[in-house]
Formats: C-alpha cells, structure tokens, sequence
C-alpha cells in the first residue's frame, strides 16, 4: 500500500470510493467535487492497493470569522472491504505527521472512541455547527478558550442546503461521525 497526495488522476477513483464508503449518499461526493470545482484550498491523500484508491482523507480550513483557526478533517474514507484492517488508521497517523497539518489545530466531527486514539480531545470550543453539545466534535493541540461557532469552507453548507431542500434531515445524526468519517 502507498500514500501520496491525491492528484487528478485519481479523482474518479476516490469519488468511487466515496460512493462506496457512503452508500445512498451524495453528499461526500458532491463536497470533494465542489472542493476541487472551486479550487478550494484543501490537503488530500489517498491510499493506493493495486492502483485502487482504498482510503482517502481531507482537510480544509477551519475558521473565526474570516480568520484561518485551524483545519477540519472531513470527509475521511475507507473501501468497505478493506475495513478494520488498520488501513484508515495508517492514513490518519501519516496525514498527522506532515508538517502542514501538524502545524495546525485539527478539528473532526466523528466517533470519540476512534479518533482519541490518536490524540483527539472533546472539543469545548469553539462550538461545531453542526453537532448540539460538542459531543462528538473533538480537536487535537487546540488552545482556544473563546466561545464562537467555528466556519467552515462553503462547499459543506452547499451540500447540506441540497438535502434540505430535498426533504432530507441535516440533523446531528446526519452528520456526526459516521456520516463524514468511515
């Protein structure tokens, strides 16, 4: 298995496994897409097996106002079938070292028993949007003290203005963990 950034060579293919790792949903999808429609400025790494895209990961930016505060890890992904093999582990543990992300305080929407194992903290501010009570929004080397509700890129609320209007709940159980994070 190799890691590298993810180039356009590889966008179907992780689109594939967006779809695959979040079945009925186009959300994901339609987020990475829009990210790289509007050059948004984003880090992408995927996992390769057999020149199959098996894992991907993502970080935009996190924001107070219109200040940079850090980066959100969304969407993160694994192949089904290569599931609880440590794949999705060994991309998380790869993405935290590089310098551009360890620079930074990295916010995630998901699963508190998953991601603590890897540093992540609950979050009590700022306070996630999306996720009533912080109880499943954690950080890592996060310093902020201050209440406000953290921004996110554009391209999160596009997608979620689509489900509305689709009828679709954009509830917390839409959108905690399980939803962003496979």
């Amino acid at each position: 298995m190799k890691i590298r950034k993810l180039t356009p060579e590889y966008y179907v293919k992780a689109s594939a496994l967006l779809q695959q790792s979040f079945p009925g949903s186009t959300y994901e999808i339609q987020l990475v897409e829009n990210f790289h429609k509007n050059r948004t400025f984003v880090h992408e790494w995927v996992s390769i097996h057999t020149n199959r895209v098996i894992a991907y990961i993502a970080f935009s930016q996190a924001y107070h106002g219109s200040a940079v505060c850090g980066l959100h890890l969304a969407p993160f992904a694994v192949k089904p079938e290569f599931q609880k093999q440590g794949i999705g582990s060994e991309l998380l543990r790869f993405a935290l070292r590089q310098d551009v992300i360890k620079e930074n305080t990295i916010f995630v929407l998901g699963a508190p028993g998953f991601y603590q194992r890897f540093g992540f903290e609950h979050c009590a501010a700022p306070l996630c949007p999306f996720d009533h009570g912080n109880g499943h929004f954690l950080s890592i080397r996060n310093q902020i003290m201050n209440d406000f509700t953290v921004g996110y890129e554009a391209e999160f609320h596009i997608g979620l203005a689509g489900r509305q209007k689709a009828g679709l709940s954009a509830g917390r159980n839409q959108l905690k963990g399980r939803k962003w994070h496979r």
